[in-house]
């Protein structure tokens, strides 16, 4: 862990280097970058890590609030259009050129493991989130799309801030993750479904998909997964 820690350290040291040189155009001034970073040196870097990746992830929630005010093809073009716009400044930033804000954020909430190569989370889940969609009737698909925002993403927050206790043979995958997954998805379809035992089965398979030690995948396998218990319970 201590040495997680130091190796995160340095990479959001190294990012905070990069915006004073000027070589990635900062998202707020330059005087506010410090504070944040001063306010924040109190908490570990692997999980301020964490907390950047998981809050931009949890965006995705707007997707069904979307669709619902503007259509479905708004909705799968914003997606479509902010999954491409991405593979093109991830695609630049590994060339060596930077891409104003989008690289900057890649660099913050990027994990060890995606240092120096390309990252893959943003495509998945934004593909997680069109396939969701295109595959199920509301309000199916909005329970796929809150499972994917909110049972990986809380999930994940839980994990690292106070997972203790790891599920042999998961990839490090912890039991209060776990069940902070099960806690989230149960939430949140328990508004959109007319009984308790559909809210109940979503949760787990919800968090039976989330616990599979497939990195990024997760990020369309638990939206098609749960989106098609639900479509099944729901009809």
């Amino acid at each position: 862990m201590a040495n997680m820690q130091s190796e995160t350290q340095q990479y959001h040291n190294a990012a905070r280097t990069t915006r004073t040189r000027g070589n990635v155009l900062p998202l707020f001034p330059q005087s506010m970058w410090y504070a944040l970073d001063s306010a924040a040196e109190s908490i570990p870097g692997y999980v301020r890590t964490e907390l950047v990746r998981k809050s931009i992830h949890m965006l995705v929630a707007l997707v069904p609030s979307i669709a619902a005010f503007a259509g479905a093809p708004v909705a799968l073009g914003l997606l479509g259009g902010g999954t491409l716009l991405y593979a093109v400044a991830e695609t630049s930033r590994l060339g060596g050129h930077d891409v104003y804000v989008i690289s900057d954020l890649t660099l913050l909430a990027a994990r060890r493991r995606d240092r120096n190569r390309f990252v893959m989370g943003p495509i998945t889940l934004g593909l997680g989130a069109m396939l969701a969609l295109l595959l199920y009737p509301d309000p199916a698909a909005t329970i796929a799309i809150y499972a994917l925002a909110f049972g990986d993403g809380v999930s994940s927050l839980v994990g690292k801030i106070a997972g203790r206790h790891r599920i042999p043979g998961l990839g490090g995958k912890t039991a209060e993750g776990s069940i902070a997954c099960f806690a989230a998805v149960f939430a949140v379809s328990s508004g959109l479904v007319t009984r308790p035992s559909e809210a109940l089965t979503i949760a787990v398979v919800a968090t039976l998909l989330e616990a599979l030690p497939i990195r990024d995948l997760d990020n369309l396998l638990l939206p098609i997964g749960t989106g098609f218990v639900a479509g099944m319970l729901i009809l």
